[in-house]
């Protein structure tokens, strides 16, 4: 995968975390609570809303809100629980919070499943026992 094409799936995997935890908040997400959220253009926000749309990973109803397909929270999920994790580890070992989550947001794009799967086992075992 180019260095581009990795931007991109990072970027979508952003805007997918960002659908679940807003889908948590409210009762119903559209796309200008995605853009108020990120701190994006609208313009920005209604082209990664097509692309997720064509990729089958979201639906759009006729007033405009937006809705995980059971695909897209599949990934939507597995972002936002590696993204939790990391935070949640990083401020465990003295991380000021803020830094904690922006480290986390970097990292959860980039390892791979095995490697996470082997921290999320150390980590819980340690979080466990304190």
């Amino acid at each position: 995968m180019s260095y581009i094409q990795h931007k991109a799936e990072e970027s979508l995997e952003d805007y997918l975390e960002t659908i679940l935890i807003l889908s948590k908040r409210f009762s119903a997400v559209r796309s200008i609570d995605v853009a108020t959220e990120l701190n994006f253009s609208k313009p920005s926000v209604s082209v990664a809303v097509k692309n997720m749309k064509n990729r089958g990973y979201i639906t759009v109803s006729e007033d405009g809100y937006l809705q995980l397909t059971d695909e897209g929270k599949k990934m939507a999920e597995r972002v936002y629980e590696r993204h939790t994790l990391l935070t949640d580890w990083l401020i465990h070992l003295g991380v000021d919070p803020k830094i904690a989550a922006s480290d986390a947001c970097k990292m959860e794009h980039d390892i791979t499943p095995e490697s996470y799967e082997a921290m999320k086992k150390c980590i819980l075992s340690i979080l466990e026992r304190n």
